[in-house]
């Protein structure tokens, strides 16, 4: 373990985690997030952030030289309360980077603007604005983290249903049982260092409410993948979302899909993000981008 990822561990456990216990305001939440995380975890130099006039608020992240007609249409997470484009450029600029490709992060309605399914009607508009924008299907790479792994793994459902199929998609610690059945959320409630499970119900009754926790929109646990494409999913062994992880990966697999499933060891929920001051969160942003280039590789071909 490298003493970044002992040193992030420990803040996560006894600075944030607390906090989020007690948080009740999720527009509070979301303000904090997008006050600090652009500070905390800054993009690369010479990093590009540009509006898009797509039917929903979407931005083009970029950093280095990318190549055109390819691209990752990118779902951020955040529990349907928080997150942007603008937060997450540090990670994705470092994605860019590492892949070569520019990154589509549409900055779809939070659950204080609009509840379930509202996020993945944004979610699918962004997709239709891409392949509108002429981007072929096979050039498209979904790609989520947390609540947008979830996100992305219901609107590749959605697509596959309408004979639509992308290059393959990328999940970083995906949520995707909004019923909250999975076994770690109990197993590993105290061995997470970020997430507090008792506070997740809330959060699913915030965003749905009152819609059914097992919609396919909300948990693509539950849904039917046609003919998938390769997905790659990465998670860490002490999550609470680990079996929402694991699950998926043999749902996908039963479907016939090839599934790459990554388990890495003692690292906090969504630690690419931390790919800046984190080793752990840059090797896994290079088994992304290295993902990346063989679908869409073979896509091509």
């Amino acid at each position: 373990m490298s003493w970044q990822r002992r040193a992030i561990n420990t803040w996560m456990r006894y600075g944030m985690k607390p906090v989020l216990q007690l948080t009740s305001n999720p527009e509070l939440a979301r303000r904090v997030f997008e006050a600090f995380a652009p500070r905390l975890y800054p993009a690369l130099p010479f990093t590009r952030l540009q509006r898009r006039p797509a039917p929903v608020p979407l931005k083009l992240v970029s950093c280095g030289q990318v190549r055109r007609g390819q691209i990752i249409l990118f779902l951020h997470g955040g529990a349907y309360l928080a997150g942007s484009a603008r937060a997450y450029q540090g990670m994705l600029s470092r994605l860019s980077r590492a892949s070569g490709l520019e990154i589509a992060v549409p900055d779809y309605r939070l659950l204080q603007q609009a509840p379930f399914p509202a996020a993945y009607e944004d979610a699918r508009a962004a997709w239709v604005y891409l392949r509108q924008r002429g981007y072929a299907a096979r050039d498209i790479l979904l790609a989520g983290d947390s609540a947008g792994g979830g996100l992305a793994l219901a609107l590749l459902a959605g697509l596959l249903e309408e004979g639509e199929r992308p290059a393959g998609l990328a999940a970083f610690s995906p949520w995707c049982d909004l019923t909250l059945s999975g076994a770690s959320i109990q197993s590993n409630r105290n061995r997470d260092v970020i997430i507090p499970a008792g506070r997740m119900k809330e959060v699913v009754d915030q965003y749905l409410a009152g819609a059914d926790p097992a919609d396919v929109r909300a948990s693509p646990l539950f849904a039917r993948f046609p003919d998938p494409p390769p997905v790659l999913i990465q998670a860490g062994d002490s999550e609470v979302l680990l079996s929402d992880a694991q699950r998926m990966a043999q749902l996908l697999e039963a479907s016939g899909g090839e599934v790459r499933f990554s388990l890495w060891q003692d690292v906090p929920h969504v630690w690419q993000f931390m790919a800046g001051h984190l080793p752990e969160g840059q090797a896994a942003l290079e088994e992304a981008a290295a993902f990346a280039a063989d679908v869409l590789g073979s896509a091509s071909a």
